[in-house]
């Protein structure tokens, strides 16, 4: 009976092989292993540096093992047997040495990484950087360009071979904001703001999500990044200011209840948008700093409206207090 649960469990690889084989033929990349700009590219390498510098420590156990387990075989009287062997001082240093000298390098890799891949740091870039306000909301994520007075829902767009660099916070519980293709993973804060630089080498789609269990639905807060042109950016940047809706401090109430992206785009969305997808032509003033001024103006922030209470709906309000 093992044996044929074992069987029926080794029979399903095929169709998990075959579905990560579909899913490879998608466009949207969203691995650091399938590279969209230089920073997916760096951890990428990063990563292969490490594998290769453990393997050092990894092959010979498995080449040894089995040459051993060979030589000293059950009856093999050609196999040296000295019972007084023990210790080999040139053992003991290749014992020892080798994975000094592995944890050695992977440190000092891990420090210079750790410094040229710092999520503060601008990224140099041919076109002109973008500065985008980023909130993240049950289960959505709103992006606010101040610079442009538009913002989106679970819709990132941005030119090629521009500096991206994102503000974060959260008007919700703790997330964790990441696009895997393009840059590395971050944290979003009630009352913090976090930083994070990335960049695209070419147009593309990419995706972006939620990787900090948040609440039942965490898993579907997911968002598209999309690299263009810089005449498709424009374009598009018309296209939201002409067919988008108002941010202010209603509309943003009803971002703050819990839902993902298509049930917030069938209350305020309109057929000229993508689904699951908000278009905003006209934002709140300050609103990203008022978020961040609700938990950081000295006052309480009352039990009934803090995140994660049963019945939270964010307000905007002036001095930044969740009244």
């Amino acid at each position: 009976m093992r044996f044929s649960g074992a069987f029926r469990s080794v029979s399903k690889i095929p169709f998990v092989v075959g579905a990560l084989l579909l899913a490879a033929c998608s466009d949207e990349r969203s691995s650091f292993l399938d590279p969209g700009g230089p920073i997916a590219a760096a951890q990428r390498a990063h990563l292969l540096e490490v594998v290769a510098w453990t393997m050092i420590a990894i092959l010979p156990v498995f080449i040894l093992v089995p040459l051993m387990l060979w030589r000293y075989r059950y009856r093999n009287r050609s196999a040296k047997y000295t019972p007084d062997w023990d210790r080999s001082p040139l053992l003991e240093i290749v014992m020892w040495g080798v994975p000094f000298a592995i944890v050695a390098v992977l440190t000092t890799l891990l420090w210079k990484s750790t410094h040229a891949l710092d999520p503060y740091k601008p990224i140099d870039g041919s076109g002109q950087p973008v500065n985008v306000q980023v909130i993240g909301l049950d289960w959505k994520w709103l992006f606010i360009y101040p610079d442009l007075g538009i913002a989106t829902v679970n819709q990132f767009a941005f030119p090629e071979d521009s500096s991206i660099g994102l503000d974060i916070t959260t008007d919700t519980v703790m997330q964790s904001f990441i696009v895997p293709a393009l840059a590395g993973q971050i944290y979003a804060m009630p009352g913090m703001r976090t930083k994070l630089h990335l960049l695209a080498d070419q147009p593309g789609r990419f995706l972006g999500e939620n990787v900090q269990w948040s609440g039942l639905r965490f898993s579907e807060q997911k968002f598209d990044a999309l690299a263009m042109t810089r005449a498709d950016f424009d374009a598009w940047v018309a296209e939201v200011r002409s067919n988008g809706v108002a941010l202010d401090a209603r509309t943003y109430a009803e971002l703050g209840t819990p839902s993902v992206g298509a049930e917030i785009h069938d209350k305020l969305g309109t057929t000229e948008m993508p689904a699951g997808v908000v278009w905003f032509n006209q934002v709140e003033p300050n609103l990203f700093t008022k978020v961040i001024g609700r938990y950081t103006d000295g006052r309480p922030v009352p039990p009934q409206n803090q995140p994660g209470a049963v019945g939270y709906q964010p307000q905007l309000t002036e001095g930044g207090s969740n009244q």
